[in-house]
């Protein structure tokens, strides 16, 4: 079977998450890897079976390589845009770890540099690969549940504090240096976890009203932490087809990653949106129906096997419900939105 060659640049915690997904792929190879940390390279030549030349210090190097098809862009966020616009320069396909940019000046930027170039880029929403989702739209689409009219997306890891004695917490001493809590860096949990809120709710607008995702983002809340990077969010969007998602997220609370999708005759229920697990149908009838799934592969591995069969099919457009460019400014206009904690009603 032909295989599609990958390299990644960036080799933190979500490189490592995704390049597992190598082990499974069938159509994928890993052949690539460029850090400035040594023993990292050196990881990776080992876990992956590298060979020596294809480990590099210079991400340029990367880039120029001309056995490599993709790169899957993993740098702190607020290095995205520059190295992206580097690689769509050197004609190369790319993956961009979420948020793939932090404003609209920046996703314009790329969207500009991609136009008149028949290349792939997506920003790198695995869920949007799973089976879980595929089975979603279908049902969103069949209208099982009549009219939807609104949804609630949540996703929240508590990073803050730690329970001691009963009821009093105690704060947890946070590294400084984590990107997550690094203004400078793109921190925060809007652009760490928001953004698949905020990603989910295009989505499921896209379905039920395919012609626009205008929006008007309202009842902002956000808390910032003592780093001044945002650690307890909320908002509320409302598309012009009058659809309504309230969404929220958190670097304080154990909010889950549970999405409700209202609908006239009942709710569906996703108790864990973005690993692609089981569908909850609560009718209003009272019955209930549960359509399970188990992922039979790592889940990265959906991901890196649909862009590589699209790829080796010279398909370049991400097919729905792949992110593509116009997504991914679609997605930064809400996150600008949400950022400015502004209480007015903002219009895109």
């Amino acid at each position: 079977m032909e295989k599609l060659n990958w390299g990644i640049i960036g080799l933190g915690r979500i490189a490592d998450s995704f390049s597992n997904g190598f082990f499974d792929a069938k159509n994928a190879n890993l052949i690539a890897a460029a850090s400035r940390d040594n023993n990292k390279l050196q990881k990776y030549k080992d876990l992956y079976k590298l060979d020596s030349n294809y480990l590099f210090n210079d991400y340029n190097d990367l880039i120029n390589c001309k056995d490599i098809d993709i790169i899957y862009l993993a740098l702190p966020n607020n290095l995205h845009c520059d190295w992206a616009l580097k690689i769509i320069e050197n004609n190369k396909n790319i993956l961009v770890e979420k948020p793939a940019i932090l404003n609209v000046v920046e996703a314009k930027s790329i969207f500009r540099k991609l136009e008149n170039k028949d290349l792939l880029f997506s920003e790198a929403f695995v869920y949007r690969y799973l089976p879980q989702t595929i089975a979603l739209i279908e049902i969103l689409k069949s209208r099982e549940l009549g009219e939807v009219f609104s949804m609630e997306s949540s996703f929240g890891i508590n990073l803050l504090t730690k329970k001691k004695f009963y009821f009093f917490n105690k704060k947890k001493k946070i590294n400084l240096d984590d990107r997550k809590f690094k203004k400078e860096l793109g921190g925060g949990s809007i652009y760490d976890l928001g953004c698949y809120t905020t990603s989910f709710s295009l989505l499921i607008n896209s379905i039920l009203n395919k012609n626009t995702n205008n929006f008007i983002i309202s009842n902002i809340t956000r808390e910032i932490g003592e780093t001044g990077v945002d650690v307890n969010s909320s908002a509320k969007l409302k598309f012009d087809n009058e659809f309504i998602s309230n969404i929220y997220c958190s670097f304080k609370e154990n909010l889950g990653s549970q999405t409700v999708i209202k609908g006239e005759k009942g709710d569906i229920i996703l108790p864990d949106t973005w690993k692609g697990q089981d569908i909850i149908i609560k009718y209003k009838n009272e019955k209930k129906k549960i359509i399970k799934f188990e992922n039979k592969k790592n889940i990265y591995t959906y991901q890196i096997e649909q862009i590589s069969s699209n790829l080796l099919d010279g398909i370049t457009k991400p097919k729905f419900p792949v992110m593509n460019i116009s997504e991914t400014i679609s997605n930064i206009k809400i996150i600008e939105g949400w950022l400015n904690n502004s209480e007015k009603n903002e219009t895109y």
